[in-house]
């Protein structure tokens, strides 16, 4: 008999050489139907593996992470398996799971044409119905490299000539199907109860400019046909609220052809950046922050003192200055070093929060961007904390308040991860250990809810991050708070104790919003444009009917301006019904029609872009209800 601690702490005792999947159906025979994978001591497992010794496990199901990606692997096999038997000619590249999904990366003459994707995708059907048994081989490195030569697939051989000699290298076969794969997999094909095929995109093979262009196939699969039905009506709406698409319909903001990744905002569009940042600077002020600015470009030194130049270089934009390296930043933290060294810090000045809307470059690869969510330039909504080491959990509670505040104001839930050290990083494992607990009792306290993200930290810290839900319920990461015991050594940052020696600062580095035109782009989609009156670029818009009443119009027009609200007149010789039309396009919270009836008794006829016509209402008392909702940052009309 072996033993078998459960998540919760159970201990079943079960015959030795037992599957996974048969322990599961020791568990819960309702369990054992839902399960696709586990953890085994942690590692990830089959339902076909055998369990010979003691051992922790943990079974897991669609509403796992793992579990959702051991599905959307085995998808991507039936993909690839579908694709070999209607085009055997076709060659193999890699096929992972994605969020959301899945891809699978082909080399083919011939492109997959909507109509190929849905032969495609019937195929898959059909071999989901065979229920083909997942079954795994291994093979020496040198059989391997034969096996898969054989079957003429060059992108396999190429994987597999990387690896070490002594190598072992795991397949996976699936009727006359055979993949090279380190897997986990759930048994059968049968347990993929709904796929549908997505688009079809360009892709070099292993990210590399220099190779061929491959085609990548994407998919999703899901345990239940109602589950995809619910998904694919996600992406419908995501489509119709695309940030790219209602950018330009709006007049928000261009990526032009000639600096791709460099948004340029066009009027309206930093209307609503000067909102966002209007909103930042007054959370902050009441949060005790004090705001720089730091330079764009610093020198070469700064960089390999902060250790960027040595760990994020590739994504640098370097330029020679006088014959001296200096690097466009691509973090603002280098800079806040240098503004908490022009002076010496007294223990009692601590915390020091600098605040910082900076400007920052990064090198990203064309084929990673994407609107406003993946760019060149952008900037963060960054604060540096200096802090005494028994500040630490108090300024990390402090900033996840904050953070949770900012959330809140524009009707986003969110949840939050506590990523830990990775292999390339610097320092100690006892400065690791006391940053990675600090984070977790600040939490703690909080009583915050948060998953493990193993091994993601930045490479001089810890972090918490903050994954906003939007209201089609994508997820997005924002926020986030690292804290960091590197830099102040690094940059040999000190503050005067109560001892009169000097002693070295703890650090955080933070954002709520993260990148300001990626919050942009995240609030285009989640309020599809429709932004609330204390955010859209133009508030109210006046519509007077015809030429006769622009006079009034025009000093309604300037009352609201000189209270502050962002206001457009249409004086354009058209129909009232056409300049409705218009507004609406243009998702105006309030429009102001002005006629006869409106001039004589000096009124206002308002109607709401989401409620419709209001009727007729004095000029004070439509200011006074607008006024409040901007004030008060009410989230809907």
């Amino acid at each position: 008999m072996v033993k078998i601690t459960l998540k919760d702490g159970k201990i079943l005792e079960v015959e030795e050489g037992l599957t996974v999947g048969e322990i599961a159906s020791k568990i819960s025979p309702s369990l054992r139907k839902k399960a696709l994978g586990a953890k085994i001591n942690g590692n990830k497992a089959e339902l076909m593996d055998k369990v010979n010794e003691d051992c922790t496990l943990e079974i897991l199901t669609f509403e796992d992470e793992d579990g959702r990606a051991t599905l959307r692997h085995t998808a991507s096999h039936i993909l690839a398996q579908a694709v070999k038997r209607l085009y055997p000619d076709v060659k193999l590249a890699i096929g992972p799971a994605i969020d959301n999904g899945f891809y699978y990366d082909f080399d083919a003459d011939f492109s997959f044409t909507p109509e190929i994707l849905e032969k495609i995708e019937k195929e898959m059907e059909k071999i989901i119905k065979e229920n083909l048994q997942l079954k795994k081989f291994i093979l020496p490195r040198e059989e391997a490299i034969k096996f898969m030569k054989e079957r003429n697939e060059d992108y396999k051989v190429e994987l597999i000539e990387d690896l070490p000699e002594d190598a072992l290298i795991s397949f996976y076969e699936q009727g006359e199907f055979v993949d090279l794969c380190a897997g986990p997999h759930v048994p059968s094909t049968k347990d993929v109860k709904a796929v549908k095929l997505l688009s079809v995109a360009g892709a070099y093979w292993r990210g590399n400019e220099k190779n061929k262009m491959l085609q990548r196939i994407y998919g999703t699969a899901f345990t239940k046909k109602s589950e995809l039905d619910e998904y694919i009506r996600m992406m419908e709406e995501a489509k119709k609220r695309d940030h790219r698409k209602l950018g330009k319909e709006l007049g928000l903001f261009i990526i032009p052809d000639e600096g791709p990744g460099f948004p340029l905002f066009l009027p309206k569009g930093i209307e609503l950046k000067n909102a966002l940042l209007a909103y930042w600077r007054e959370l902050h002020r009441e949060a005790g922050y004090a705001e720089i600015e730091t330079p764009i470009i610093l020198s070469r030194h700064l960089w390999e003192n902060s250790g960027h130049w040595d760990h994020y270089k590739d994504n640098m934009y370097t330029v020679k200055i006088d014959d001296q390296d200096f690097a466009i930043k691509p973090m603002n933290c280098p800079g806040g070093m240098l503004a908490y060294k022009t002076a010496i810090h007294s223990y009692r000045e601590l915390p020091l929060r600098y605040a910082e809307l900076g400007r920052v470059h990064r090198h990203e690869l064309s084929g990673a961007l994407h609107g406003l969510m993946r760019v060149r330039a952008f900037t963060q909504d960054d604060a540096h904390i200096f802090m005494l080491p028994e500040q630490i959990k108090d300024e990390i509670k402090g900033v996840a308040k904050l953070i949770d505040e900012v959330y809140k104001t524009f009707g986003f839930k969110y949840h939050v991860e506590l990523s830990t050290r990775p292999e390339d990083s610097m320092g100690t494992d006892e400065e690791w250990e006391r940053a990675e607990n600090g984070l977790r009792e600040a939490l703690e306290d909080l009583g915050l809810d948060y998953i493990i993200n193993e091994g993601d930290g930045a490479f001089y810290g810890p972090k918490i991050d903050f994954h906003l839900e939007d209201c089609i319920g994508r997820t997005w990461q924002c926020g986030t708070i690292q804290l960091d015991m590197q830099m102040p050594q690094r940059f040999d940052l000190t503050y005067v104790g109560k001892d009169g020696e000097k002693h070295r600062p703890v650090m955080i580095h933070r954002v709520a919003f993260g990148s300001i035109e990626r919050f942009i782009g995240i609030l285009i989609e989640h309020y599809a444009g429709k932004f609330p009156v204390w955010l859209a670029p133009v508030q109210v818009k006046i519509l007077p009917i015809s030429d006769k009443y622009i006079e009034y119009a025009t000093k309604v027009r300037n009352y609201l301006f000189d209270k502050g609200i962002r206001v457009e007149m249409d004086e354009r010789a058209e129909k009232i019904g056409y300049k409705i039309r218009e507004a609406q396009l243009e998702k105006v919270p309030y429009m102001l029609i002005i006629g006869e009836k409106e001039m004589n008794e000096n009124n206002l006829s308002v109607r709401s872009r989401d409620e419709g016509d209001l009727g007729s209402m004095n000029l004070d008392v439509f200011v006074e209800d607008i006024m409040n909702k901007i004030e008060k940052r009410i989230n809907t009309l």
